[in-house]
C-alpha cells in the first residue's frame, strides 16, 4: 500500500514523547493524556463529505458520479488541496490525500489546513461540455463547505487551470456579493490567477533536486564526508558526475520538470527518458525535451507512439513499454505520475541511487524501507511537490489584495520558502538514523502539536 500518513504521524509522535525540551510544560500522565490526544487529532479527518453527482450526458443519459471532499485539519488556516479527476479515486486515497496536505503545509511553513478531493471519471472518456458540467455540479453539491475562508481546491492530476475557472464561476454564481477570487487557486492568469502557478510543481520538484545536488553539497561537502551514513557517501560519490535522469510521467509536472533539467546550467545532467501512459523513450545520449514539450502540447499531452510519430516530430529516440523507464540503469528517478508506483514487484530492480516524488506517495510502504535500508536517497513526495501549494498561497494573497506578483517574483519567492524548509530537513536527515521522509514528518507533526497545544486543543 502507498505510504500510510496516519502511521508516519504516529512514529513521529512516538519520537517526540521521549523529548523532553519538546511541550515539556507538560509532563507524567499529562503528558501521556496529551500524547494521545495528538494522536486521535492527527490521524483522523475533521470532515468526510460524499456526494453522488448527478449529470446529463450530451446524449440524453443521466449517470450518476461518486465525488468527495475530505477537510482533515485547519488548525494552520483554511483547508487547501487539490481536486482529481481519475477512474481510481476512491475514500481511503482521498482522506490520506488531505492528511499529507496538512503535514506538507506545516512543513513549509504555510498557513493552511489540509483537505483534498476527487471525482471518480476518466476525464478522456467525456467532451469539454461534460466536463463543465461535471466541474460545475461538484460545486453545487459541495458549494456550503468550500469558500476563500473556508476551504480552497486548486488543480490536481486530471484537472487543470480550465477546471478551475469553471468552478470559480460556479462559485460566483452561487455566492452573488460576497468574496470569490480565493475561492479556488490554479486558475488561469486571465481569471485572477497567479503567473507561474501551472509550472511551480515542476519547478519546485527539480529545484528540491537541484538544491540538495548542488547548493547543498558546495556548501557541506567537508561536513559531509564526516557523515558515517549511506546516504551521504551516495550523495558525495555524484558530486560533479554526468547524471543520467529518467522521467515517469510527461504531464504538467514531469514535463516542466524536465524543462528544468534540461535547461540547467549548474548541474551536469540529462534527460535520457521520459514516459506517460502509453510508452516510454529512451536515447542514452540525450532527449530533445523541448520538442517534445511542443509535441505533447500538440497531442492531447500524449508523447509520440510508433516510429512514424517519432520521425515526424524530429525526435531521436528508441520507444520502449512504459514500465521499463523505472527499471533502468540510470543515476536519478524521478515520479511524476501516480501513486504506489514503486513496490514489492520491482522494487529489487530499481537501478537508481537517487529518487524525487514528484507525484503523491508514488512509493509503497515496503519498497521505501527498502530503499531506504540501501543507501537510496529519496526526496519524498511531503518536501519535493510542495511548489504547487506554496504558489497557491500566493495567488490566495494576490487575490485578496488585488496586487499581482510578476513571474519572476513568484519564482523568487518559491524557491526561498522552499530552501527555508531545505536548511532544516536536509541537515538533520545526513547526521540522524533516520529517512528523509521521517525527518520531514517529524518536523511538520512538531508544528501542527505545539499549535495545538497553544491554542488550547489537547485538553
Amino acid at each position: 500500500m502507498p505510504i500510510n500518513t496516519v502511521e508516519m504521524i504516529g512514529k513521529s509522535l512516538d519520537t517526540l514523547f521521549d523529548e523532553t525540551e519538546f511541550l515539556n510544560e507538560i509532563q507524567d500522565q499529562n503528558r501521556e493524556k496529551a500524547f494521545r490526544a495528538l494522536r486521535s487529532i492527527l490521524s483522523t479527518p475533521n470532515h468526510v463529505a460524499k456526494s453522488f453527482l448527478r449529470v446529463t450526458l450530451e446524449n440524453e443519459e443521466v449517470i450518476r458520479i461518486p465525488a468527495f471532499r475530505v477537510q482533515h485539519n485547519n488548525i494552520l488556516g483554511p483547508y487547501k488541496g487539490g481536486i482529481r479527476f481519475h477512474e481510481s479515486v476512491h475514500e481511503d486515497e482521498v482522506i490520506n490525500l488531505a492528511t499529507l496536505m496538512t503535514l506538507k503545509n506545516a512543513l513549509h511553513e504555510v498557513p493552511f489546513g489540509g483537505g483534498k478531493g476527487g471525482i471518480v471519471i476518466d476525464p478522456r472518456k467525456y467532451n469539454m461540455r461534460e466536463l463543465n458540467l461535471i466541474s460545475r455540479k461538484y460545486v453545487q453539491y459541495f458549494s456550503d463547505i468550500l469558500g476563500p475562508d473556508k476551504d480552497i481546491p486548486a488543480p490536481d492530476v486530471g484537472t487543470s487551470e480550465r477546471e478551475m475557472d469553471w468552478m470559480m464561476g460556479e462559485f460566483k454564481s452561487i455566492h452573488p456579493g460576497e468574496s470569490y477570487r480565493g475561492s479556488f487557486t490554479g486558475k488561469s492568469v486571465v481569471n485572477g490567477g497567479s503567473l507561474g502557478r501551472r509550472e511551480a510543481t515542476g519547478k519546485g520538484v527539480y529545484y528540491s533536486f537541484r538544491y540538495l545536488l548542488h547548493d547543498f553539497i558546495e556548501e557541506k561537502e567537508t561536513w559531509l564526508t564526516e557523515r558515517e551514513n549511506a546516504a551521504a557517501k551516495n550523495l558525495l560519490l555524484h558530486k560533479d558526475k554526468r547524471l543520467q535522469v529518467a522521467i515517469q510521467g510527461f504531464g504538467n509536472v514531469g514535463s516542466v520538470a524536465a524543462l528544468e533539467a534540461h535547461q540547467c546550467k549548474l548541474l551536469n545532467n540529462k534527460v535520457v527518458a521520459v514516459s506517460d501512459h502509453n510508452v516510454a523513450l529512451y536515447n542514452k545520449d540525450g532527449l530533445d525535451i523541448p520538442t517534445l514539450v511542443k509535441y505533447t502540447s500538440k497531442h492531447q499531452r500524449d508523447l509520440p507512439k510508433t516510429t512514424d510519430e517519432l520521425q515526424a516530430a524530429g525526435i531521436n529516440a528508441s520507444i520502449r513499454a512504459r514500465e521499463e523507464l523505472l527499471t533502468l540503469d540510470i543515476d536519478v528517478l524521478l515520479l511524476a505520475a501516480l501513486e504506489d508506483q514503486i513496490h514489492e514487484g520491482n522494487m529489487e530492480q530499481i537501478k537508481a541511487n537517487i529518487i524525487v516524488e514528484a507525484a503523491n506517495a508514488p512509493i509503497n510502504n515496503t519498497a521505501d524501507d527498502y530503499l531506504n535500508k540501501n543507501g537510496v536517497i529519496i526526496i519524498p513526495d511531503i518536501l519535493a511537490n510542495a511548489g504547487g501549494a506554496i504558489v497557491s498561497y500566493f495567488e490566495w494573497l494576490q487575490g485578496r489584495e488585488t496586487q499581482f506578483y510578476s513571474e519572476k517574483e513568484v519564482y523568487t519567492k518559491l524557491y526561498e520558502k522552499m530552501k527555508a524548509t531545505f536548511d532544516i530537513v536536509y541537515p538533520n536527515y545526513f547526521s540522524e538514523p533516520l529517512t528523509l521522509r521521517q525527518h520531514c514528518y517529524r518536523h511538520a507533526v512538531m508544528k501542527l502539536s505545539m499549535i495545538l497545544y497553544r491554542q488550547g486543543k489537547l485538553y
